[in-house]
């Protein structure tokens, strides 16, 4: 969310008085920056993540996992102590940051500086994370854990899921019939734009999210739940008039939708060419990885048909009136505007000779004026459009301290009332004025992970995949409504392996008879008969993508570009005819210089992605229904119950803690760490390590217990305290010798065979393990 403006904000009925004046200076700011900085060159390679935790406090006695709002309380805390734990991070960790978000229970954080392309950086994501969520949790009361959970299963159920309670009736922003006021941050900012989208719109927003019908589930279902005779508010009725469909869960608030907990990142561009090749790259990429980190299977104390959260907050923010949405004739309203503030990207912006005007095939309402206001600056038709586009909403928050600004020296109305309320899966952001950073492009799909392994996964994933992108030349174009359907599936129950998406068939650009990935980059193919010198880093700055040989005559109709393939062979590819995003990440991985130790550490990351999408691994949206399902409370009505949520968010807990074993009588702790094995005594110096596959073995008083792990990393905190977590484990004893020994001999084998380069890696990798099982087997 970063830096909040303190000021007065003007509610609805006078905030739309200046609308106009706001895309006015709003253009005239961006306007500025395009012709400072629109040829700037050469940035490197800077990234980052935003990682939105909530806060939950657990009540033993009463078996209740509520929400604690206590946000205000927590950043103080943190914000207090930052500048005494430099010396408490570790050597690859910077003083992290934390900021608020739109729930009062909720934190964001981000690195306290950017990862570069550095290989060791690329490493350090997850110890990063891992550091910024323990340092969250030290500073929370002792019953409350920082969760990385995309949607509170029982917020809004009635009875009490926050701490401390709050009646909904005082609802005084949203009049939702669910959601307390507190539930807020109280920022200015935030009630106000609560308030003043409901405002605009002219009614409540109205989500409805299909009910997953089980055995007992009435039909039809009508929710008991809700208020439907409450007359407090105007907007009271709307439910029983129609707002609430039968077989679906009813959602009223913005609460909803933005109290949800996303993985962003950002990456800064070489310059401005490149941030809008990056975009388009990647937008066919947002439903993809939406289905494959989907997280998010109940709402208001109901399991829902839908696994993810996009559709939600694209509802929950839906200031559109009647006359936007279509539903009347324009008479008030400029335009008809096909999608909320929150949805998938509108428009391909590059101007890059492979991007065909047929896939920017759906509607686009842009403000004509604007639009001839950028060509006539000298803006090309895409960018000229693209800003055009967004700059149709009105802005929903402005402050009267801001409403005169000095246009050649900030981008306050860019940012804060267009950008930053238009939210799509993908954000094109200028540099700052007067700043060092560069272009930028925000890939925003993603639902969070419930650990930081996974996290981290995702991450280390998208910017290897946007480096091939560049590196290779990588054309993903399909049509915008193509994708746009991409995303409908995506959000469907099981999606990432029972729904197929449309994807392009031939993904390298042919500029000549022949193309592939190694030959499109020249980052690894032979000169004069040398291969090329790989690099130490990731690169930010490519050539030029090489133009076609005769003329930008495109071969195909664009309809034979693409099919429909499974998730699997998206990533992992289908033979001679796509290769898989992850071959390409391999094969640009193969140009550069990585030693073979830290290559292993990256392709555990990578293996993660895999396994997701060729279904070995369930996504956590299946996992989380599958825990309701079978816990013992569970009656198959569809109703995730209090002891359910409480069970269920103190299994998450324990996961993300890698909680094997847990006891309080240990006298040493002795762990393969990277970089030795190391032994672990009371009052051992608060450090993070991270661990090599090897054995942990615990030491109590009463006797000794041993447990192979594969990788991962043990915090030492204070106050005697040691967490280890791992992606594998299990108990030393549970191993066969035999069996161990028949699959190291598998995976040498394969290891050393003809499959491709990343098999025979993956195999080195599998054999690494089974020998380090072996040898802790054999002492």
């Amino acid at each position: 969310m970063g830096l909040l403006y303190l000021g007065t904000p003007l509610v609805w009925e006078e905030a739309k008085k200046y609308a106009d004046h706001v895309r006015n200076h709003g253009i005239a700011q961006f306007l500025h920056i395009w012709d400072r900085l629109k040829d700037r060159q050469g940035d490197e390679l800077l990234w980052g993540d935003e990682v939105e935790y909530m806060v939950i406090s657990f009540d033993d006695k009463e078996k209740n996992a509520k929400l604690s709002l206590r946000q205000t309380e927590i950043l103080a805390k943190l914000a207090a102590i930052v500048d005494d734990i430099g010396a408490d991070c570790p050597d690859n960790v910077s003083v992290p940051k934390f900021h608020p978000e739109y729930g009062r229970f909720m934190l964001e954080s981000t690195p306290g500086s950017p990862y570069t392309g550095s290989i060791p950086d690329l490493l350090s994501v997850e110890s990063n994370m891992r550091y910024r969520r323990t340092l969250a949790r030290r500073h929370l009361n002792p019953n409350e854990i920082p969760v990385t959970f995309t949607s509170f299963p029982r917020l809004g159920v009635p009875g009490q899921f926050t701490e401390p309670y709050f009646n909904p009736f005082d609802a005084v922003s949203s009049h939702s019939l669910f959601l307390p006021e507190e539930i807020t941050n109280p920022h200015a900012r935030f009630p106000t734009l609560t308030a003043n989208i409901r405002r605009r719109r002219g009614s409540k927003v109205a989500i409805n999210l299909p009910i997953y019908i089980d055995e007992k589930t009435p039909r039809p279902f009508i929710d008991p739940t809700i208020p439907w005779d409450r007359d407090i508010y105007q907007e009271d009725s709307e439910a029983k008039l129609g707002a609430a469909l039968p077989d679906h869960i009813y959602l009223d608030a913005m609460g909803f939708g933005m109290g949800c907990s996303c993985l962003q990142l950002t990456f800064q561009a070489c310059n401005v060419g490149d941030a809008r090749r990056m975009y388009d790259g990647l937008i066919p990429i947002g439903p993809i990885l939406l289905a494959l980190t989907a997280a998010s299977p109940i709402w208001r104390g109901y399991l829902a048909d839908v696994d993810c959260r996009w559709n939600v907050i694209a509802g929950s923010v839906d200031d559109r009136t009647e006359e936007e949405r279509g539903l009347k004739p324009l008479k008030e309203n400029k335009f008809v505007i096909p999608k909320s503030r929150y949805d998938s990207v509108d428009l391909y912006i590059s101007d890059d000779w492979i991007n065909r005007p047929e896939y920017n095939d759906n509607p686009l309402p842009y403000d004509e004026a604007i639009y001839d206001r950028l060509r006539n600056h000298g803006l090309d038709d895409l960018l000229s459009k693209h800003i055009s586009h967004l700059f149709i909403r009105d802005p929903l928050v402005i402050f009267s301290e801001t409403i005169d600004q000095d246009d050649s020296s900030t981008y306050f109305f860019v940012t804060q009332n267009i950008q930053s309320t238009n939210w799509q899966t993908l954000r094109f952001k200028p540099p700052p004025p007067n700043s060092p950073i560069g272009w930028r492009v925000e890939f925003r799909s993603m639902e969070v992970q419930m650990t930081d392994f996974e996290n981290a996964a995702f991450a280390v994933f998208v910017v290897l995949l946007s480096r091939a992108i560049l590196a290779f030349h990588l054309n993903f174009y399909i049509p915008i409504s193509k994708v746009d359907e991409n995303m409908g599936r995506a959000q469907l129950r099981d999606a990432s392996v029972s729904n197929k998406f449309y994807f392009r068939k031939d993904i390298y650009t042919n500029t000549s008879a022949t193309s592939s990935t190694t030959s499109s980059s020249g980052a690894s193919s032979p000169v004069d008969g040398m291969p090329k010198k790989k690099e130490k880093k990731m690169r930010n700055c490519f050539p030029p993508r090489p133009q076609p040989e005769n003329g930008f005559t495109h071969r195909v109709p664009v309809e034979e570009e693409y099919e429909e393939m499974t998730m699997n062979e998206i990533i992992n590819g289908k033979g001679v005819d796509f290769p898989g995003l992850l071959p390409l990440i391999n094969a640009y991985l193969d140009t550069l210089d990585i030693e073979p130790r830290d290559m292993a550490k990256i392709q555990r990351y990578l293996d993660l992605v895999r396994r997701r999408s060729d279904g070995r691994l369930v996504t956590p949206a299946t996992w989380i229904r599958n825990f309701v399902t079978s816990h013992p409370d569970y009656k198959k009505d569809s109703v995730v119950s209090q002891i359910i949520n409480y069970d269920l968010l103190m299994a998450v807990d324990e996961i993300e803690r890698g909680t094997v074993f847990n006891s309080q009588d240990v006298v040493q702790v002795n762990i393969p760490a990277e970089s030795g094995d190391m032994g672990i005594l009371s009052n051992h110096v608060p450090s993070i390590e991270a661990l090599r596959p090897g054995v942990v073995e615990i030491i109590e008083s009463s006797g000794t217990q041993k447990f192979f792990v594969s990788a991962g990393f043990a915090t030492v905190h204070p106050n005697n305290k040691l967490t280890i977590n791992v992606v594998e484990g299990a108990p030393l004893e549970d191993f066969s010798l035999d069996a161990v020994r028949s699959n190291l001999q598998e995976a040498l084998k394969t290891a050393s065979g003809t499959g491709s380069e990343a098999d025979k890696l993956e195999a080195r990798i599998e054999a690494d393990v089974y020998e380090s099982i072996q040898n802790a087997l054999a002492k």
